[in-house]
């Protein structure tokens, strides 16, 4: 593909709300708001802190971002990712109409398998699951890997049902709906675009099904590497579907580590040399001042210069 035809890059923000103020996370989203360079942001969905001391305060995901939404004017705005395993179906669809409804048609539909048994040290996290202390504590069920792909794809079904149709009725092989009415429809249609993150094969499959942006976190957690390779699997994917690869935006997640913006800057330059052309820079706390005006300076003006794209 010859360099005009290549697309255009865009950046995100995402702010992990564990062990932060929501003071914090607004001023930082009504920073980034006012910035162009900056084209969305992210929430996480967890309960509980998935690393550190276990009482660190962390404010619900959906809630938050609904806050958000109405506290924003131009981001796009999402969780990166939500857990299909924390509410049903049906009420996650209503809670994205909602969010859609009060940010005007800014949401981006995140979606992940969530919660499912996992050998210790999988998805580049040390030591045992997080998840198992998180779910445990809040009465909530791990499901083997196969099951949360299944449940999820009827998820993405269901959800789309709600968007679209007067009424839907869903009988699927773990989730059954009767009569489900859903109004107003959101703002976006047929409905917000869906990212769905993962890079297991199944995953892929679903991703290449399904989705219209993929998200898989990069450095520390994997490598360019198996970036490149999983992007690989995804291409492979669409091949065998019929679908045109390049209809799916790649979106990947790089923790920003401040001190060495240099650093960052040439990562970030080799993630979209790799495919990559949805960059969310996720942010440790505390955050400092004026960190989103830092980020466009910094890290997001200099690698659009170095990749010959206009500022």
């Amino acid at each position: 593909m010859s360099d005009q035809h290549l697309p255009s890059v865009t950046f995100g923000i995402k702010t992990t709300p564990m062990r932060v103020p929501y003071a914090d996370i607004l001023r930082v989203w009504q920073e980034a708001d006012e910035l162009p360079e900056i084209a969305d942001a992210w929430l996480w969905d967890h309960l509980m802190p998935i690393a550190g001391p276990k009482d660190g305060q962390i404010l619900e995901g959906w809630t938050l971002l609904s806050a958000l939404a109405a506290r924003t004017r131009r981001l796009r705005l999402g969780l990166l990712v939500t857990s299909n395993r924390i509410r049903p179906p049906a009420v996650l669809g209503k809670i994205a109409t909602t969010v859609d409804v009060i940010s005007e048609g800014r949401l981006i539909m995140g979606l992940g398998v969530g919660g499912t048994v996992q050998p210790p040290d999988a998805g580049g996290i040390v030591g045992e699951n997080p998840a198992a202390t998180e779910y445990a504590a809040y009465g909530l069920t791990l499901v083997p890997p196969a099951e949360g792909i299944a449940r999820l794809e009827e998820t993405i079904a269901i959800l789309r049902g709600m968007w679209t149709r007067d009424i839907l009725d869903f009988h699927g092989r773990y989730y059954t709906l009767t009569g489900n009415r859903n109004e107003p429809k959101p703002v976006q249609r047929p409905g917000p675009p869906l990212l769905v993150g993962g890079w297991g094969n199944r995953t892929l499959r679903l991703v290449a099904e399904h989705a219209d942006i993929w998200n898989i976190p990069g450095p520390p957690h994997n490598t360019l590497g198996c970036i490149t390779e999983r992007s690989a699997v995804l291409d492979d994917h669409c091949v065998a579907i019929g679908r045109d690869p390049r209809t799916i935006i790649r979106s990947v997640q790089y923790i920003v580590s401040y001190d060495d913006p240099a650093a960052d800057r040439k990562a970030i330059t080799e993630l979209i040399a790799a495919g990559m052309t949805h960059i969310v820079l996720s942010l440790r706390s505390p955050y400092p001042r004026q960190v989103a005006r830092w980020l466009a300076d910094e890290i997001i003006t200099p690698v659009r210069s170095a990749i010959g794209e206009c500022c």
